[in-house]
């Protein structure tokens, strides 16, 4: 089945140039199919800097979607922002249908500072600062550049993360879906064909999942693009087979979108699907000892570690609040008290 885009336009990545802030004959010139690597710029703001978000536009041969694919939202994840390199040189244009826009990474600031979940000026998360403002602090700047000038000129969007630098992390592919998600069997489809065995939906029933604490993902739902969020690597790893994975994956999915020609070579996945997550939060800061940290199947109860104060006293026993699969997690050793030590993803049988 073709994936059915709606905004794809002939002109679009030279719009897009023009309000980056590119001349327009510097913008012309890739109205033609090639590769043209450009900055956003945001300004600098009442008490922080300027910064920039550099984007690699890619235009095929023939028409088709736009897809949007953001890496290094979090600074401290390397593998995306690798693999965003290596895709960037591997896409040949006259075998691309549409346009790949590629942000690489989406948050200079925190890679150039290796400053893991926050902004080091405004120390937010952006990750949970959409759709920002245009007059906010960098973080808010930075989220409104991504939502007004990628975000909303996608067909499709694929948010790509590992695990940040203090979080060990099982692969798993993220589909959004729900009442108030768009396209959900094609964002299915190119989950599936990514190659990696877990997919977790995330069912957007109301508007106040996705306002809450926006993430990049939830933004592209709010822009009525079908989305995925890619989870792979952790503990801000940057391992060549993570690197090989992200690549092989997106070019996977950019075949089920009608991107890219079919490859003889396409892998066949056994999929284990899951609705939904929970949290584990605790309710003391200090030091966390998980008992395990990987990907594993829990039972609500089962002791996921300890948490001792600073003195080396155990001040809480952390247990599952569900019975499921241990997606990711807090490798420790520090922890605060609010904060999320695992995620549990809940099995299904089917995501259809």
């Amino acid at each position: 089945m073709s994936f059915k885009y709606l905004r794809a336009k002939t002109t679009l990545v030279s719009t897009i140039l023009f309000f980056a802030g590119v001349g327009h004959s510097q913008a012309e010139a890739i109205q033609e199919a090639g590769r043209f690597d450009y900055r956003i710029e945001i300004p600098a703001g009442e008490t922080d800097p300027a910064t920039f978000i550099p984007v690699t536009a890619i235009r095929g041969v023939k028409p088709g979607p736009t897809l949007f694919i953001s890496t290094g939202v979090h600074g401290y994840e390397f593998a995306p922002i690798l693999a965003a390199e290596k895709l960037a040189d591997d896409i040949d244009p006259n075998l691309l249908s549409g346009t790949v826009l590629l942000s690489r990474p989406s948050h200079v600031s925190a890679l150039e500072s290796r400053s893991p979940y926050v902004n080091p000026y405004d120390n937010k998360n952006l990750n949970r600062s959409f759709p920002g403002s245009e007059n906010g602090t960098q973080t808010e700047r930075i989220a409104h550049a991504l939502a007004t000038q990628l975000i909303a000129n996608a067909d499709f969007v694929v948010d790509v993360h590992s695990g940040d630098g203090a979080e060990w992390l099982h692969p798993f592919i993220g589909v959004y879906g729900g009442a108030l998600a768009s396209d959900y069997p094609s964002a299915l489809r190119f989950a599936e064909a990514f190659g990696i065995p877990a997919i977790v939906r995330y069912q957007m029933r109301t508007q106040a999942q996705i306002d809450k604490g926006r993430s990049l993902n939830r933004q592209g739902v709010a822009a009525s693009a079908p989305t995925i969020l890619v989870e792979i690597g952790q503990n801000g790893g940057r391992d060549p087979a993570h690197v090989k994975a992200i690549v092989s994956g997106l070019k996977a999915g950019m075949q089920t979108l009608d991107m890219l020609p079919i490859s003889e070579a396409r892998q066949t996945t056994q999929h284990r699907y899951y609705e939904g997550t929970h949290s584990v939060p605790v309710g003391h800061s200090g030091i966390w000892h998980p008992t395990e940290t990987g990907g594993r199947d829990v039972t609500q109860g089962d002791v996921l570690g300890e948490i001792r104060d600073y003195s080396g006293a155990v001040v809480e026993t952390v247990t599952a609040t569900a019975s499921g699969f241990a997606m990711y997690g807090l490798a420790g050793p520090p922890v605060r008290k609010g904060e999320s030590v695992m995620t549990i993803a809940l099995p299904v049988d089917s995501l259809e």
